[in-house]
């Protein structure tokens, strides 16, 4: 017999009643009986029900052992009487009666509870994750993340794509984030960066006769850490493709990614055609570019009927600015004045001076609006209104103007808050599409100028023409995202493989001929050697399985995360240099003055 087990904890059935059998794991916990000790052994596949009686040779052993030592079983399978089987666990059938009990390895005092998963303070999870990482959500959410990943490896596969690595020690290029720097030893004063993503290498292999490329590629960026984005390393189902347009890619990837979400949807409903949003109608309809589709809200412009009203507040923004609009956020099934005066306390929270609504409730035979908005206006544009959204009695409707511009992330959040309070989402359920035309360029309003609004390294719709002809704020680009339920889970692009246009395309935002060729000179030469129309996407791995696994942050899905601080408590990073590290690498720190 194998030296500490002839099975894993899992795998005993009925079939082994009678066998005589060798399992180690970990002790998840003791549990005394009037004598009967009864020990739940633990390994990496599941739990086995251990007993220990005393008149067991086993027994003296089993009354020292304590909760996360490491111990070895030799015993008898038997069938568990009727009553005492437990349906929930694969094994809960049988349980093994102890022979021998070998302790293997014991267990101080724990800083952290592994049996029961209680709620403990993140900074100590953290420390002392490879505690953490034994308790069983933690532990099948890792588990989870390399199944996914290997299915995404084998679905590229069949798709016709070859697996290549890129670089990690690269030149800093113009992501939109801060790249983390590495300080060359052998060039003094130059430094390396850490890839915010294989971009410019996905391109270039492109340009080097590839096909079909994807990675499961780490991605480094110095960024503030939040929910749905991990500070400093993330990974991303990277992947190109030659001779293509937007469409392409869609058809391409669309099946991978669904098949993906099936099958670890734990047969939750997903998706089977993915819409096309474009950009421009997601902002006006759900106040964001990665809408949770699954809120059945859809905001529209009401403008017409608060222009010359009685709502003074409204027709005087409406009067006053061109550009002003009124936008009605529906709010089926909330029409009380205890919601409605909630959702403006709220706005309220949320730095806005309130948040104007009308509700419709059955006054006898007749359906009247009530609220402030409704006195003011008067009860034909009140009706005018509700016919206009659909709504009915019990339903309410949320009001904001100005600029929308302005207000829409306002809007969006009002939108999403009035779908969770209300519970009008279908949790159980993965909602997926593509947001498509995203604008080339955007405003940046701190430095005054026009800036890239996504992926400079994209080709604008009407190529140069549009670069010399309109205006810049107008252009979009073959730019597109892939949202599930509120989260951006893939974002991507047909590229620009032609030098004129990626010069044109950086002159706009202020760089000149000779600073693309400095900056991108890896990239501008090689379009000057025949590069083919390419495009393609990268998908967040993080927040797929995150989605999958029903966590609610990053960290309950990631083996050795950092905390909010980006600090990885377990290892002690990021950690002082030596004075020999640092004249090795030609720095000198130069302390921050208090």
């Amino acid at each position: 017999m194998h030296r500490y087990r002839s099975h894993t904890c899992a795998e005993l059935r009925s079939s082994h009643v009678g066998e005589t059998v060798r399992i180690s794991g970990w002790v998840h916990r003791v549990r005394d009986h009037g004598g009967l000790l009864f020990i739940d052994l633990r390994d990496h596949y599941g739990v086995t029900q251990i007993v220990a009686d005393p008149d067991s040779p086993s027994f003296s052993t089993a009354e020292k052992v304590r909760g996360e030592w490491v111990i070895r079983v030799d015993g008898e399978v038997k069938a568990r009487t009727e009553e005492t089987v437990n349906p929930n666990l694969p094994t809960g059938t049988i349980e093994v009666f102890a022979g021998e009990i070998e302790i293997l390895s014991q267990a101080q005092e724990l800083p952290l509870p592994v049996f029961g998963e209680p709620d403990y303070p993140e900074d100590i999870r953290l420390k002392y994750r490879f505690l953490d990482l034994r308790r069983e959500t933690l532990h099948r959410n890792i588990v989870t993340r390399t199944k996914v990943i290997a299915d995404m490896r084998e679905r590229m596969n069949e798709a016709g794509f070859s697996e290549f690595s890129t670089p990690i020690l690269t030149a800093s290029s113009p992501e939109g984030a801060r790249d983390f720097l590495v300080p060359s030893r052998l060039h003094e004063g130059k430094f390396y960066a850490l890839p915010q993503a294989p971009q410019i290498y996905k391109q270039l292999i492109m340009v080097s006769g590839f096909d079909r490329y994807f990675q499961i590629a780490p991605c480094f960026r110095d960024e503030d850490p939040r929910a749905d984005r991990l500070p400093g390393e993330f990974y991303q189902l990277d992947l190109e493709m030659s001779f293509i347009e937007q469409e392409d890619v869609f058809q391409t990837m669309e099946p991978v990614m669904r098949q993906v979400f099936e099958a670890f949807a734990d047969g939750k409903p997903v998706t089977r055609e993915f819409p096309r949003i474009p950009y421009d109608e997601a902002m006006r309809k759900y106040g964001t570019d990665k809408p949770d589709l699954r809120n059945p809200i859809i905001m529209e412009e009401v403008s017409d009927h608060f222009r010359d009203s009685g709502f003074k507040v409204f027709a005087n923004i409406l009067a006053n600015d061109n550009q002003a609009e009124v936008w009605g956020i529906p709010a089926p099934t909330g029409g009380s004045r205890a919601f409605c005066d909630r959702m403006n306390s709220w706005a309220q929270g949320e730095g806005q001076p309130g948040l104007g609504y009308i509700f419709w409730r059955k006054e006898g035979e007749a359906l009247e609006g009530a609220g402030p908005l409704a006195k003011n206006i008067g009860p034909e544009r009140t009706e005018a209104i509700r016919q206009q959204l659909g709504l009915q009695d019990g339903d309410a409707c949320f009001f904001v103007a100005g600029d929308p511009k302005k207000f829409v992330p306002f809007a969006g959040a009002a939108r999403t808050r009035v779908g969770e309070e209300l519970n009008l989402l279908d949790r159980d359920r993965f909602e997926l599409a593509w947001i498509v035309d995203f604008p080339f360029y955007e405003w940046n309003e701190d430095e005054k100028r026009v800036d890239f609004g996504h992926n400079p390294f994209t080709m604008p719709q009407g190529g140069i023409a549009a670069l010399e002809g309109e205006d810049p704020l107008s252009i979009k680009a073959f730019q597109y995202d892939l949202v599930c339920n509120g989260f951006e889970i893939a974002s991507g692009g047909i590229r620009n493989h032609l030098p004129e246009v990626m010069v044109k395309a950086f002159e706009i935002v202020g760089f000149d001929r000779q600073t693309v060729e400095e900056r991108f000179g890896g990239l501008y030469r090689a379009f000057q050697y025949g590069a083919p129309p390419h495009g393609g996407m990268a998908a967040g791995i993080d927040r797929i399985i995150m989605l999958l696994a029903g966590a609610k942050n990053l960290r309950e899905i990631t083996m050795f995360p950092m905390n909010q601080q980006a600090q990885d408590l377990l290892m002690g990073a990021p950690s002082e240099a030596t004075p020999q590290q640092l004249r090795e690498l030609h720095l000198r720190l130069a302390p921050k003055k208090e």
